[in-house]
């Protein structure tokens, strides 16, 4: 029987497992060397680093990631030690989508910005950008979107991103975190920004610089951010005044999310282990919600749309939470209980 090790709060995991393999349940970032000396496989969220520090000596030979990022897997050392690695890209796609969206149109209500026939630049076209840009066409945006890796295979439907920065209304972030988008969000990317744009960061913090964002923060017209530079114990108490939504990296804390996350890494263990009855493992859940953007062939006022995004997110709950307190960053996030994603097609 294989031995486990996996962080308890990976969400519908518990018992799963069970039948095929021993399991050791740590909490994320509780989870040492010693507990992985004798371990087969090695189950995470975003909170453990693995790299030779943690994994050196041991008998891993699976690591998974039930999240999208892998920037806490230290993807050249696993390789070159022998260790197959897995994450869950798109799980949560569906429930960033829903974030910025609900976002965006909360803050243009408030703020009396008519969204429709405004132009909407995405900045990382993949999976979870290429379903905020889908949506955002069917609610009457022009969309934007700048991917250089996608581009460089074919060009059709993306820009430059000076191109993306000049000529959009509002700016979300969708990149991955690596050397070419660290601090990609700097002094020349704001400068080059449309004065009186919307910001809107949902990808990583340190996509941003924060010294930029506060510089230019008076040209923006509105600014959300789920994501931190220095999460979760340091972030900047100013910035997160200073936006006008600003949340504990929950963006895709969907119910949604955590089932395919969860079902993703199951099954990349089972086909490594050869565990037949998990490799279609899915855990169990009800329907997914459906909701109309359209009354009689017609696109719903600007408002009603709001108000039917923000029935299904009350974002500005989680807002109001980590706004009167962001030192409690990772104990709002700890306690967020995870919302239904809706289908609109």
């Amino acid at each position: 029987m294989i031995k486990v090790v996996a962080d308890i709060d990976i969400p519908f995991l518990q018992g799963v497992l069970e039948p095929f393999a021993e399991v050791i349940y740590r909490k994320g970032d509780a989870i040492f060397s010693g507990d992985v000396a004798d371990a087969d496989a090695l189950l995470v969220r975003t909170r453990t680093k693995c790299s030779g520090e943690l994994l050196g000596g041991s008998k891993v030979s699976f690591v998974a990631s039930a999240t999208i990022g892998t920037d806490h897997l230290d993807l050249e050392w696993l390789r070159s030690n022998g260790v197959v690695f897995a994450n869950a890209p798109g799980c949560n796609a569906g429930g960033v989508m829903q974030y910025v969206l609900t976002a965006l149109f909360a803050v243009a209500c408030s703020k009396g910005i008519l969204l429709r026939g405004k132009t909407l630049g995405v900045i990382g076209a993949g999976n979870t950008g290429g379903r905020v840009a889908a949506l955002a066409r069917y609610l009457g945006l022009h969309v934007l979107c700048n991917d250089p890796p996608k581009a460089a295979v074919d060009p059709w439907g993306y820009c430059p991103l000076e191109y993306l920065l000049h000529n959009s209304d509002i700016v979300t972030m969708h990149v991955p975190l690596d050397g070419t988008t660290y601090r990609m969000a700097s002094d020349g990317f704001f400068s080059k920004l449309k004065k009186g744009a919307v910001f809107i960061n949902a990808s990583r913090g340190e996509v941003v610089c924060d010294e930029a964002l506060l510089a230019h923060r008076n040209d923006l017209s509105a600014l959300v951010l789920d994501v931190w530079n220095s999460e979760p114990h340091n972030i900047s108490a100013e910035i997160v005044a200073l936006a006008d939504i600003s949340t504990p990296h929950i963006a895709g804390y969907s119910f949604e999310g955590k089932v395919n996350g969860t079902a993703m890494v199951v099954q990349a263990l089972a086909r490594h282990f050869g565990i037949g009855p998990l490799m279609h493992f899915v855990p169990s859940y009800t329907p997914t919600p459906h909701i109309s953007f359209y009354d009689g062939g017609s696109l719903l006022p600007q408002k009603s749309i709001a108000e039917l995004l923000l029935c299904s997110f009350p974002i500005y709950g989680i807002d109001s939470l980590l706004r009167k307190c962001p030192a409690d960053f990772e104990i709002i996030r700890s306690q967020y209980k995870y919302r239904r994603e809706f289908l609109w097609q």
